[in-house]
């Protein structure tokens, strides 16, 4: 069997971080995009250590120039790209009247911009290497309902659900699949700095901000970042080839279509 290759971006931590190492268990190997280099070594030396291959690249998902060049080194280094994963993003906690220009620039510009520059890097990539691929995207279960105070972010994530839907349509003739995976609350850096804006607001604490997000869980647990990127995995691997334009919605039941 040919080497399989993935790229994913925000890879360095949580949950860019657990689906690298499942890729990495599946057998691929993994180039790892994130900002910060000393945890994107970190990230890679830890998969290295585990049989596994890394390739780190500091890059700003917000800049196109910045995502194609990501992936020409994926390729250069590898030989090869099948997967992408457009992960990296920012969550800040934005009450409607506190939304400056400045923060709509930054958040749109990694959320979305992010996603759609590194589906038409990974569109260029798959033709030049004359076959298909899969692109998978993160959106949030905060991109399927509106979530309080998060006015930037629940936009951005309903804004990448429309777009892996009209990529999904667009690449499809070309062998190329798109979908979408939205956690819940997950336990990662991210999202407790969300919790605890969300206390803080309301004067609260960092467990209060949290528990308003986890109180209508089903299954009555916080995700792991394992649980999401298993669901990844799945959009990565063969099973899900006749699977495409969907968002698969990984949040231990908070909501259900």
């Amino acid at each position: 069997m040919a080497k399989r290759v993935a790229l994913v971006t925000g890879g360095s931590q949580g949950i860019g971080k657990a689906i690298a190492e499942r890729l990495v268990n599946d057998g691929f190997s993994v180039a790892l995009v994130a900002l910060e280099e000393n945890k994107l070594q970190e990230t890679a030396k830890e998969l290295e250590e585990k049989g596994g291959e890394a390739l780190p690249i500091v890059a700003d998902v917000s800049d196109r120039d910045a995502v194609f060049a990501a992936v020409k080194k994926t390729v250069d280094h590898f030989g090869d790209l099948n997967v992408v994963v457009n992960n990296a993003g920012l969550g800040p906690t934005t009450p409607i009247d506190t939304i400056t220009p400045e923060q709509f620039e930054k958040v749109y510009g990694v959320n979305v911009g992010g996603v759609l520059w590194g589906i038409q890097a990974a569109h260029q990539a798959f033709n030049k290497l004359g076959h298909g691929g899969k692109i998978i995207n993160a959106t949030s279960q905060a991109g399927v309902v509106g979530n309080p105070n998060l006015a930037l972010y629940s936009g951005t994530k309903f804004a990448i659900r429309g777009i892996t839907q009209v990529a999904a349509r667009d690449l499809a003739d070309e062998g190329i699949t798109v979908n979408a995976y939205a956690p819940g609350i997950v336990k990662t850096p991210m999202m407790f700095d969300i919790a605890h804006q969300v206390g803080k607001n309301a004067g609260k604490s960092d467990e209060w901000g949290m528990q308003t997000f986890a109180k209508n869980i089903a299954l009555k647990r916080l995700s792991e970042p394992e649980d999401v990127a298993n669901a990844v995995g799945f959009l990565a691997g063969p099973d899900s080839n006749y699977i495409t334009g969907q968002t698969i919605i990984v949040d231990g039941g908070m909501q259900f279509h």
